[in-house]
């Protein structure tokens, strides 16, 4: 597989102190000394609302329970119609299937549905390595933050959110306001559709309904026609890597190796090289690519998420003979750094 590599030169001339850090450029300040309670001083604040309303004598206008039922009910069933045959089907709402909708739905012609059997989605990224709150992005993959408006702690050759959800929360709210996407979230995909060796569309259940298949009687899913299907399914688990155990299991690809240990430095730029279409009609991104390849895993740093899932983007809008990077025909503010990254050269697996 050919590839495009670049390489990003970072000098130092003076050692790194735990706090010498900047926040977008501005220096962020040491902690002030220790204030003992005597020396507070408490002064009263005013707050006022701007909204044009009374706090202290609201009051919320009129509406039928049968009204709410039906605007909740008319929308999914309409959405519901809409989304059965589209154009590219993300399946997996984490960092990776994210960064791929946000990065598709930036041209307005294509029509993308997200799949996301958890009611909340963004998959492990609410949260940086071990529970804890900061979310580590190795450069040049901060160029991505700094285009959808995430600030950040800049370091040497990384930056530090300060907390996961931020990033999370911001592509989300940036990517579900567009009307070209549709989040189908407490929805699993149970199976693909495939014909004549080409995947075709998802098979899709409640996600409760897909939990529960062994106690109850048989219930039937129903199914979602896509020209592309993005699997973003993660590394192994109960909902896990799904997509390409799928195809091992229906004889499209001979091998799920499963992800080798831990090496972040190994594992990022592999991820992104190998995100690719497995299958005609089917593009891995993010750490299903390692389940795929045996890539190593690469523990609690985020940016290969992000990068895997711009090129998985642009590998669906060049399979759909949409302006994308990897043929040049883009026009747009993409960073060179990350245009780089994403121009890998995109083989199919042979099926």
């Amino acid at each position: 597989m050919a590839a495009m590599t670049s390489t990003l030169s970072i000098s130092s001339t003076k050692p790194q102190r735990l706090f010498d850090s900047s926040f977008h450029g501005s220096s962020i300040s040491a902690a002030p000394a220790s204030v003992g309670l005597k020396q507070r001083s408490v002064s009263a604040v005013s707050v006022r609302a701007t909204a044009g309303y009374d706090l202290n004598a609201f009051t919320f206008a009129p509406i039928k329970e049968s009204i709410v039922s039906r605007e909740m009910t008319r929308r999914y069933m309409t959405d519901m119609i809409t989304y059965a045959e589209t154009d590219v089907v993300v399946v997996g709402a984490g960092s990776a299937g994210l960064s791929c909708a946000y990065e598709i739905s930036k041209n307005p012609n294509v029509q993308v549905a997200i799949i996301e059997q958890s009611v909340s989605p963004g998959g492990g990224a609410w949260l940086g390595g071990q529970l804890f709150s900061a979310m580590i992005v190795r450069k040049p993959a901060h160029l991505f933050l700094d285009e959808i408006g995430v600030p950040y702690d800049e370091q040497d050759n990384y930056v530090v959110i300060k907390h996961a959800a931020l990033f999370t929360s911001t592509i989300m709210s940036k990517l579900l306001a567009r009307p070209n996407v549709k989040l189908f979230n407490a929805v699993a995909a149970e199976d693909l559709i495939v014909k004549g060796n080409r995947v075709g569309g998802v098979v899709t259940n409640w996600a409760l309904v897909s939990m529960n298949h062994d106690t109850q009687s048989c219930m039937d899913p129903n199914v979602m026609e896509a020209k592309i299907v993005v699997s973003s399914c993660g590394h192994d688990g109960p909902f896990g890597a799904t997509g390409v155990k799928r195809l091992k299991s229906i004889g499209l690809i001979d091998h799920v190796p499963g992800m080798k240990a831990l090496d972040m430095n190994t594992a990022e730029d592999a991820i992104v090289r190998l995100t690719r279409e497995v299958v005609p009609g089917m593009i891995v991104t993010g750490m299903e690519v390692a389940e795929i390849d045996g890539a190593p895993r690469m523990g609690p740093t985020f940016g290969a998420m992000m990068i895997s899932g711009q090129k998985a983007a642009h590998l669906a809008l060049k399979a759909l003979g949409q302006p994308n990077v990897l043929d040049g025909s883009y026009v747009g503010d993409l960073s060179p750094e990350l245009v780089l990254a994403a121009a890998d050269s995109a083989e199919t697996v042979d099926a």
